[in-house]
């Protein structure tokens, strides 16, 4: 009995030693998983539309890509823009105030060397079903790094019903809120 107890405990010792991991191998790189930072965000229906969808905000490597889907538009262009807050009680979506702007800079164009704000998405396309697709990627954003300039997180979402002209201050006249959502963990 004393043999097959002290068989038993040397192989557990030798499994155990084993599965161990090996401490002088060098570290791998990091998974994707381990890196990535990622927002999900429901979009709810305002101002009685019938607009619905998801952003995702997904970021790595100092990247953040943003994909949002969207249904029950009427056919034609929409303006896209993030919003001060991830406020969306109102019902016409206005409780998340005017465009995320940190930087004071004026209304425009994604890019523009004019200047935009840094919730200036832009527009995007509904097909005659009314469904839409738009995805961003920048390094102008980050999500929950603290930079008041770049970090989106506490902000809102915001589908227009119109088209934004990229020129009329500071809304691009893109008409009223048809989707909310609030970009929070």
């Amino acid at each position: 009995m004393k043999k097959i107890s002290l068989a038993l405990l040397s192989l557990t010792l030798v499994l155990a030693v084993s599965c161990k991991k090996d401490k002088t191998a060098p570290e791998t790189e990091k998974t994707v998983a381990e890196t990535a930072r990622k927002v999900k965000v429901k979009l709810e229906s305002k101002s009685g539309s019938n607009v619905t969808g998801n952003a995702v905000f997904t970021e790595e490597d100092g990247k953040i890509k943003m994909t949002a889907m969207l249904s029950g538009l009427e056919s034609g262009t929409h303006a896209i823009h993030i919003h001060d807050k991830a406020d969306c009680s109102s019902p016409d979506g206005k409780s998340t105030g005017g465009h995320w702007n940190p930087t004071g800079a004026p209304h425009g164009k994604w890019g523009s060397k004019e200047g935009f704000h840094k919730g200036d998405i832009g527009n995007l396309q509904a097909d005659e079903k009314g469904h839409a697709m738009l995805i961003l990627t920048t390094d102008e954003w980050c999500i929950g790094c603290g930079d008041k300039n770049k970090d989106i997180l506490g902000k809102g979402i915001i589908v227009h019903a119109g088209t934004d002209d990229f020129t009329t201050q500071p809304t691009g006249a893109a008409g009223g809120r048809v989707s909310c959502g609030g970009i929070i963990e």
